[in-house]
């Protein structure tokens, strides 16, 4: 029961519909219990003893009862119904905004597809037992006292006989629970596989076709779907033995009954209509606690489910903010690194060993430098996407650490080698980190980011609407809208991860022209691999093995052995054979 005592916050709250279902609960088993008290007297008053005139009474009682009974199953479902949507509602949210505020650290060995599969198939594997489980065990708890002191009433060396079994029973219960709950367990883990597998495949769906990958996927799919369908098969293995052995200790109560009940009846120690009730009340008893394994088996898939849901809850959160956290306004742009060394786990080789510089306010910097030479991570410092292991990173002489997330991030715009847009207009696209921006400083940013022009050749200009990832661009056109989405934030620190990358040599220059009015005042970084992208840069940074090995300008640098030299030579030797060849 500890998942339930974690989790009490989100439905505790609501406890009050609860209550009212357990209310009407208590109504619809007085009543269930009145039914064989009800045939007992039909029994013994109208078929033994003669009287007729009993049943026109019984019968409008027996509608009244069904009626009464109808009335309260309503209520008593309604608000059990109520009670599960509304808690789960709240741990949904919880667990959306859980998810905004985990670190990309977090983000670096999830799996999307299983993310989904809590958010979805766990939130509902929760819900369906708060809204019937809860109820359904005291229900039938309920149901075992009242029907157990109804038979104590009418015999109890016959209510003791029919019990001989039911220790035994609950012995099979408990050990069913023991085994079904982690076979359920590794149902919920299989299925958060089997999605992943799915959207994956979906995502990567161009990859996949492009490659003719498509019977890999199909057999990857097959295993995944083959573990699924065994897990399932060894939970219903589970349940066939044991549901068995349940049912012949619950018909052994019943055996037991009528054996010794009939001997009662013959030598006259109990009625006819009595020896009825109790057959009537045995069922209430046996085939609640059959029941009982159905209701662990509801209870163990919730609570694998839940398990699952605070795994994500409960995940830790390095990065946020503090009490002291300063909110960053009226920014300089002074950004300095002090001896920064990054390692994203303890496994992993140092992503940036003690680097340090600092870039002036409105400057420009250019980071270049092999693939994984950390040219990245240091603009994720910036914005604490990560933290520093050893160092220290400042803007305006402030440790970033010690600034409120969102105005930190607010202040930094970014824009990634991989564009991301969303399921929109391009317009809520470009506008998405300044929701309440003028429509002509959305113009204007596209503008500058040279997106202007292919926008209003859409169909619907700048209500476009977008399929999801920006499905229906091309992607020089999503890196441009990035670009502009960028510039539409008016960020103090711009960062350019590669931005350029998707679009042809002469949208690039372009794009560079228009970026030089908008880098005026702005401290701007620029990661780029290729150096025409770099020259324009007041310093570059040469990295290689996460650490600086190189800075200077552009001229500084051509003139130095050094990465950035072999790097320049590479990229312009064939242009200047082709030169040499014209000329010669």
């Amino acid at each position: 029961m500890d998942v339930f005592k974690k989790l009490k916050g989100f439905y505790f709250p609501h406890r009050r519909y609860f209550i009212v279902s357990i209310i009407f609960l208590f109504v619809m088993t007085a009543i269930t219990v009145i039914y064989p008290i009800i045939l007992q007297i039909t029994i013994d008053e109208v078929v033994m003893e003669g009287r007729y005139g009993l049943v026109p009474y019984l019968a409008f009682g027996f509608v009244g009862i069904m009626a009464i009974k109808g009335i309260a199953t309503y209520i008593s479902q309604y608000n059990g119904d109520l009670f599960g949507i509304v808690s789960v509602y709240n741990l949904r949210n919880e667990l959306y905004r859980k998810l905004q505020r985990l670190p990309f650290k977090y983000y670096d060995n999830a799996k999307t597809g299983d993310l989904m599969s809590r958010l979805t198939a766990d939130v509902e594997g929760f819900r369906f037992f708060l809204s019937f489980g809860f109820a359904e065990l005291i229900r039938l708890v309920l149901l075992l006292v009242v029907t157990t002191g109804v038979m104590l009433y009418y015999s109890v060396s016959l209510t003791i006989i029919t019990m001989i079994s039911i220790p035994f029973l609950a012995v099979v219960v408990y050990r069913f629970d023991k085994k079904v709950h982690p076979a359920f367990r590794g149902v919920r883990q299989s299925f958060g596989r089997l999605n992943t597998n799915v959207q994956e495949n979906i995502s990567g769906i161009n990859t996949v076709k492009s490659l003719s990958r498509e019977e890999y996927q199909i057999r990857k799919f097959n295993s995944s779907n083959r573990d699924y369908k065994d897990k399932y098969i060894f939970t219903a293995d589970i349940w066939a033995k044991y549901f068995p052995l349940m049912e012949f200790l619950g018909n052994l109560s019943i055996i037991l009954m009528l054996g010794y009940g009939g001997y009662l009846v013959i030598n006259e120690t109990l009625t006819h209509g009595e020896l009825v009730a109790f057959y009537s009340l045995v069922g209430f008893i046996i085939w609640p606690i059959m029941n009982l394994g159905f209701t662990i088996n509801q209870f163990s898939q919730s609570k694998a489910s839940g398990e699952r849901l605070l795994e994500v809850l409960e995940a830790d959160e390095p990065i946020r903010d503090t009490e002291n956290s300063v909110h960053m306004k009226n920014i300089k742009g002074e950004v300095v690194f002090q001896n920064v060394t990054l390692q994203y786990t303890e496994v992993d080789e140092k992503a940036l060993y003690r680097v340090s510089f600092r870039a002036k306010p409105g400057k420009t910097i250019g980071l270049i430098g092999p693939t994984g030479s950390g040219k990245t991570s240091v603009t994720q410092l910036m914005t604490r996407f990560y933290e520093a292991t050893e160092g220290k990173v400042t803007i305006d002489g402030v440790d970033v650490q010690d600034y409120t997330l969102s105005s930190l991030r607010k202040n930094v715009g970014f824009v990634l080698q991989e564009s991301f847009l969303f399921s929109s207009t391009i317009k809520s696209n470009i506008a998405y980190g300044r929701p309440d921006i003028p429509f002509d400083k959305i113009v204007e940013s596209a503008k500058h980011a040279q997106a202007h022009d292919f926008i209003m050749e859409l169909p619907n200009g700048y209500d476009t609407m977008l399929g999801e990832r920006g499905l229906g661009l091309s992607g020089g056109q999503k890196q441009r809208i990035a670009i502009a989405r960028a510039i539409c934030l008016d960020p103090s620190i711009l960062i350019m991860d590669d931005a350029t990358s998707a679009v042809d040599m002469q949208t690039e220059f372009k794009i560079q022209q228009e970026l030089q009015k908008v880098m005026k005042g702005r401290t701007t970084f620029i990661i780029a691999h290729r150096i025409s992208s770099l020259k324009h840069a007041d310093e570059i940074l040469v990295l290689d093995n996460g650490r600086v090995v190189q800075k200077g300008t552009h001229h500084t640098l051509i003139n130095e052995k050094g990465l950035y030299r072999r790097i320049y030579d590479i990229q312009f030797r064939d242009q200047k054979q082709i030169l040499q060849a014209q000329q010669g």
